[in-house]
């Protein structure tokens, strides 16, 4: 992991995300980590923008206290009712 302090961090932002490769490199203010480059394999951007969206978590966060206090469908019943409606589907 490299510390880069934000007045000395001077070079073009292209140097500082090849060193990425290596470990994260944190960006500090007076000593105190304020911003970090980290490498993001195998992610695109609609995974990124989600995962820090504050809307979005809250949503996941509903939905996963509601799943814990009443329990929620089981893969087998989901797929259940997806043939069950591919069938109806089909008999129409």
């Amino acid at each position: 992991m490299k510390t880069v302090e934000l007045t000395k961090a001077t070079l073009p932002l292209s140097n500082y995300t090849k060193k990425v490769k290596k470990g994260p490199v944190i960006i500090t203010e007076e000593g105190k980590p304020v911003a970090a480059l980290v490498s993001i394999p195998n992610t695109d951007i609609e995974t990124i923008s989600l995962s820090n969206n504050p809307e979005f978590i809250a949503l996941i966060e509903r939905s996963r206290s509601k799943q814990r206090s009443e329990g929620g469908i089981s893969t087998g019943e989901i797929r259940r009712r997806v043939e069950k409606s591919k069938r109806s589907a089909h008999a129409r």
